[in-house]
């Protein structure tokens, strides 16, 4: 046998098969009442819708053949057809010095005859090949030769059906996740804001009703104070996530020191956390240069944090560390109530609130964690979400080093 011939799309062609999935499983019924039709009309005993990656042959659709596949280099015989864009027919493979000596004329199946038409898409590339197979030499009549190409046609159109009906599934399913997330927004922040409003206004009320003595007062204008800052900080955070899903927020690299920034927020969430039972203890015993937005970066850190104490019971642990190698990056790690495995790949999208949190009543906008993954990737760098249901949860977040000295 000649070495085997490989088309010069080659790369784009698997790339496209891989693309279409074309060799789902849901696909093969079609696929074989197409090769029962090539082999019926063709009067053939063997035909096969054969789809072509780069190391084999699958045979998706098979009529008098129990073979579900073969190696490229243990059947040329297609590899020659998607080279073309008409149909392959070898009258006697003995006679052909191209396949003489192919595995599949020397032992099974003993293919004396071929004839193939390729599997072309829209987008001009040769997917594989319908073909009949005979075990002795002869000839189609030109109705049966001008059927490959109708049923090779056949084939490419399913694939692209498929393909496009994957699309719609998967666009169908974006948007319910969307719709989904739309809700849990407006669920959200109708209760992030209609709570501290409705305490404002009933401090509000009674203060203007009069009676009070100046203590009493005085403790309602804190409580109005508090319940205003926390209005203010639910509006910057929804600022901020729109700005960087935008990209307009305004930053400004320069040499930092990732721990000292560690350190910064942890001092920040100090009281939090003491009110909250935890202990918080920071590792950091040498300097992490980046290059980074400081104040960006602690925020991010601020929002690891955040999450950290809100969903660690009390009596529990905080711990964030400082790395220095493999790379820069800083870790908050908790011994909280920790994410569930079908949750995991959801908890950084925007306004994400987990099972736990809405059946513990546990305040939050779900946005800690998005803008701190937004706020990493700014830099360079990245974030990693480690956690185990009732074992608590390890975030780290990744940035890249600080450019060398020229």
């Amino acid at each position: 046998m000649t070495s085997l011939p490989w088309p010069s799309d080659e790369a784009e062609r698997i790339r496209e098969l891989q693309e279409s999935h074309a060799l789902d499983a849901a696909l093969e019924a079609d696929y074989r009442a197409i090769a029962d039709v090539a082999a019926y009309v063709c009067r053939a005993p063997i035909g096969v819708v054969n789809l072509m990656d780069a190391g084999y042959q699958h045979f998706k659709g098979r009529h008098g053949i129990d073979l579900t596949g073969i190696g490229r280099g243990q059947m040329s015989f297609c590899s020659h057809a998607i080279r073309g864009r008409d149909v392959l027919e070898v009258h006697d493979a003995l006679a052909d010095e191209r396949f003489r000596h192919d595995p599949a004329v020397q032992g099974e199946p003993y293919m004396r005859f071929y004839a193939g038409a390729p599997i072309v898409t829209s987008g001009g590339h040769a997917l594989g090949a319908v073909f009949v197979a005979d075990h002795r030499p002869r000839r189609l009549l030109p109705e049966q030769r001008g059927i490959l190409p109708t049923l090779a046609d056949g084939v490419a159109h399913l694939a692209e059906l498929h393909r496009h009906s994957r699309r719609a599934q998967l666009v169908e399913h974006r948007l319910k996740e969307l719709e989904e997330l739309k809700n849990q927004f407006l669920r959200t922040v109708n209760h992030e804001l209609r709570t501290p409003l409705t305490s404002i206004r009933s401090y509000l009320q009674l203060i203007q009703d009069g009676g009070l003595d100046e203590t009493t007062e005085q403790q309602f204008l804190a409580v109005i104070d508090r319940n205003s800052a926390r209005l203010g900080e639910l509006l910057d955070r929804l600022l901020l996530v729109a700005s960087l899903n935008a990209r307009t927020v305004p930053f400004t690299l320069a040499s930092a020191d990732l721990a000292d920034l560690a350190r910064q927020a942890a001092a920040a969430l100090a009281e939090r956390a003491r009110a909250g039972g935890l202990t918080v203890t920071v590792h950091a015993p040498v300097p992490v240069p980046v290059r980074a937005d400081a104040a960006r970066m602690r925020h991010a850190i601020e929002q690891l944090l955040d999450n950290a104490v809100k969903f660690t019971p009390p009596g529990g642990r905080i711990d964030v560390i400082a790395h220095v190698e493999p790379a820069p990056a800083v870790e908050v790690c908790d011994t909280g109530i920790g994410i569930g495995p079908a949750e995991i790949d959801h908890v950084r999208d925007d306004f994400y609130r987990g099972a736990h949190a809405e059946d513990r009543a546990i305040g939050g906008s779900g946005l800690g964690l998005s803008i701190a993954e937004k706020i990493a990737r700014m830099h360079g760098g990245g974030m990693r979400i480690d956690s185990l249901t009732g074992r608590g949860t390890r975030v780290r977040l990744t940035l890249p080093g600080p450019a060398p000295c020229p």
